[in-house]
């Protein structure tokens, strides 16, 4: 196989890592990246952070700048939609009705913001977040100032959307599902510190709420299951993503909560990889399969599907990671969630004050950690969930002790 040929169906950071991991390592042959949208690949954090906030430009999110693909004999294909292949003829169909011949294809579909999915949501002034016109429609609708924004969903990204949100002097409403805020991320306790923070800073929750429509008419309010009707002149539904797994499902990919993948993001299907967040690989650490749709997965799957067509050692080892800021908080997670759920969780520093490590424990071994406003930690961190070797736990929340020495 002289010029072998490499598709990648999405554009977004998963595909355009496995195209740039496959340069890196010497792939001479052709590359295509296939785009749903017009845009070159970006990134997802600033469309709820930096950018959504007025800190940064929206080129700040690029993953490359143009010239990067032309430079690097990577072929962009905007504005074009994967229909579904033919294993055996190791060909793709697209919307234009074309035909694509591949050596290896890479299902990059990524995922779409979940919809509200009650009446009225499907108009008005209800946001989702999910692209770059998300994120800059959005913020057009922040920026004015003094306006009643009602956030449904209080995982990660309605907590950031609410803290941008009162960043503009908005009037803030988060309506979660749950008892207590990204309980299901960190647990109860941990969420109620990020609850009392954006209750510092004036934003006004319903917990165990749930929302059953969004009237229109004179005034926009959002409807409670409770009865109660909340006054809103911007909805953001952050209820949540689903993966796209349309063509796999039509080409007959084995799927569960994504596309299931072998260690290393191999398919069912021979010559078919998935990456992103339409993935769901086997991770050898938990032994079991495991879909993420954080940004840092993206880039750990790509680089190992691009091994993996190469030929070369191909495992997801990496340990998944996720950050967050919001208003003067920062924060880094490292660790497996299903493993932290129920865990015992050891601190170390000031948890009022917001300056401490949180430790997930199970049978006294560290599966995750989180350090909120106390940096240059991460390696430590990764190093003892990846040792698997017992601590002890009075020496891990004492400051006094060098965390590299637990």
């Amino acid at each position: 196989m002289s010029n072998p040929t490499v598709v990648i169906a999405g554009a977004g950071l998963a595909g355009a890592t496995v195209a740039e991991e496959l340069r890196e390592r010497g792939f001479g042959g052709r590359i295509l990246l296939l785009g749903l949208e017009e845009h070159h690949p970006y990134i997802r954090p600033p469309l709820s952070k930096e950018f959504l906030k007025g800190d940064a430009g929206i080129e700040e999110s690029d993953v490359h700048p143009a010239a990067w693909y032309a430079d690097n004999r990577v072929e962009f294909v905007p504005n074009v939609e994967a229909g579904s292949f033919e294993p055996g003829a190791h060909e793709l169909f697209v919307s234009d009705g074309a035909r694509i011949t591949y050596d290896s294809l890479v299902i990059a579909t990524g995922a779409s913001a979940r919809p509200l999915g009650v009446p009225g949501s499907g108009h008005g002034a209800v946001f989702p977040l999910r692209t770059r016109e998300d994120s800059a429609w959005l913020r057009s609708a922040l920026e004015v100032g003094g306006r009643r924004v009602v956030v449904v969903g209080s995982g990660w990204i309605g907590m950031e959307v609410a803290a941008a949100a009162r960043g503009y002097g908005n009037d803030v409403t988060v309506i979660g599902r749950s008892a207590v805020p990204l309980s299901g991320a960190v647990g109860r306790e941990l969420g109620g510190v990020f609850e009392r923070l954006h209750r510092d800073n004036g934003v006004a929750f319903r917990n165990d709420a749930k929302v059953v429509g969004v009237d229109g008419g004179e005034e926009q309010v959002v409807v409670l299951a409770s009865g109660e009707r909340i006054p809103a002149d911007v909805v953001v539904a952050g209820v949540g993503a689903a993966p796209n797994i349309q063509v796999a499902e039509r080409s007959g990919l084995r799927i569960a909560d994504g596309v299931l993948t072998d260690k290393g993001m191999r398919t069912s299907i021979e010559d078919v990889y998935a990456v992103g967040d339409v993935a769901d690989p086997f991770l050898p650490a938990l032994g079991r399969h495991y879909r993420s749709e954080h940004w840092a997965n993206a880039i750990t799957t790509g680089k190992v599907a691009a091994n993996a067509i190469l030929g070369e050692r191909a495992s997801y080892d990496d340990i998944p990671y996720f950050y967050s800021d919001q208003y003067d908080l920062g924060m880094e997670y490292s660790g497996y969630v299903p493993l932290a759920k129920d865990a015992r969780v050891v601190y170390r520093g000031d948890v009022e004050a917001r300056e401490f490590i949180a430790f997930w424990l199970r049978g006294d071994r560290v599966v995750a950690g989180m350090n909120v406003n106390v940096w240059d930690v991460q390696d430590d961190i990764q190093r003892l969930i990846r040792s698997g070797e017992r601590v002890d736990a009075d020496r891990l929340a004492d400051r006094d002790v060098d965390l590299a020495a637990v």
